[in-house]
């Protein structure tokens, strides 16, 4: 059986190939990256090492040939750009005879509110319509997301935040990439959902987290969206990434990934990692 992961060399598609190297073959796992260069550790250590171009599909097709099962994590960029690449994506393991697909998705991603969910909603769908058997690992929210915000505090800043009383299932990407490669290796995945959700906190919850590891306390700053706006921008996020920082405070607000689940530990065998825990794990890597 062989597997292929598509963006191998990212954040999450780097930790999950790590995880999948501890119990799969070298020579069973391939990777699809559009710089194969970037994955050169990987092909030294024997995986079959594919360039894939979401922007081509013809480089698609001939990265998913000979492959059994396919992790699918979803691209970056705007919405319109996600949602053709996606597709492309997914026609070209119709094409490659790809017998299923885990695909990295959001929380409740056909009712969801959330700007983020309409690529998701889409692919999803697309992935239904191809009539390949699938997966869809609807992610909640990753605790690396907070990385600025956990620096900001460590530089005495307080946890400024828009999100008002809405809850986040946070998880380290570590987590969510151990579910991710159970469901590529394990059997009985198919035509599946899984809500994969940390336990639910409010940003006050969070802050009380980084507060009892760094040892002082984190005042939280709730703002609206404007003020919210203004903040980050003189804190040098750059002018194209403000608008879309503030329709994920309005998401959260709004409860769109306030969603209860317990399949990370059907998955792992074991809850998540506990939120101090992972707050622990990025402030070292932060002091390193």
């Amino acid at each position: 059986m062989k597997l292929l992961v598509t963006g191998a060399t990212g954040k999450l598609g780097s930790k999950i190939v790590n995880v999948l190297l501890k119990s799969v073959p070298a020579d069973q796992l391939a990777v699809s990256v559009r710089n194969p260069e970037k994955a050169e550790k990987l092909r030294a250590q024997g995986v079959d090492v594919r360039q894939g171009d979401f922007d081509r599909p013809e480089t698609l097709e001939a990265a998913f040939k000979g492959i059994d099962r396919l992790l699918f994590i979803s691209a970056d960029g705007d919405t319109e750009t996600r949602i053709r690449q996606h597709n492309n994506a997914v026609e070209a393991a119709k094409n490659a005879g790809v017998s299923f697909i885990a695909y990295t998705s959001i929380a409740n991603a056909q009712e969801s509110t959330n700007f983020l969910a309409e690529v998701h909603k889409a692919t999803e769908e697309a992935i239904l319509k191809s009539g390949i058997a699938y997966s869809f690992l609807r992610n909640n929210w990753y605790l690396e997301n907070e990385l600025s915000t956990i620096q900001g505090v460590l530089a005495g800043a307080p946890w400024v935040t828009a999100a008002g009383n809405g809850k986040v299932g946070w998880a380290l990407q570590q987590d969510y990439a151990e579910a991710a490669a159970a469901v590529l290796t394990g059997d009985g995945h198919e035509n599946t959902i899984y809500e994969l959700s940390g336990k639910l906190l409010t940003q006050e919850e969070i802050a009380a987290a980084v507060s009892q590891v760094i040892g002082k306390e984190v005042p939280v700053q709730q703002v609206d969206d404007t003020t919210y706006a203004d903040i980050i921008t003189q804190a040098g996020v750059p002018d194209f990434l403000v608008p879309m920082l503030v329709a994920i405070q309005k998401g959260i607000r709004e409860g769109s990934l306030e969603i209860e689940s317990n399949d990370f530990e059907k998955l792992l065998g074991r809850s998540e990692t506990p939120i101090v825990d992972g707050i622990k794990q990025l402030i070292a890597g932060i002091e390193k």
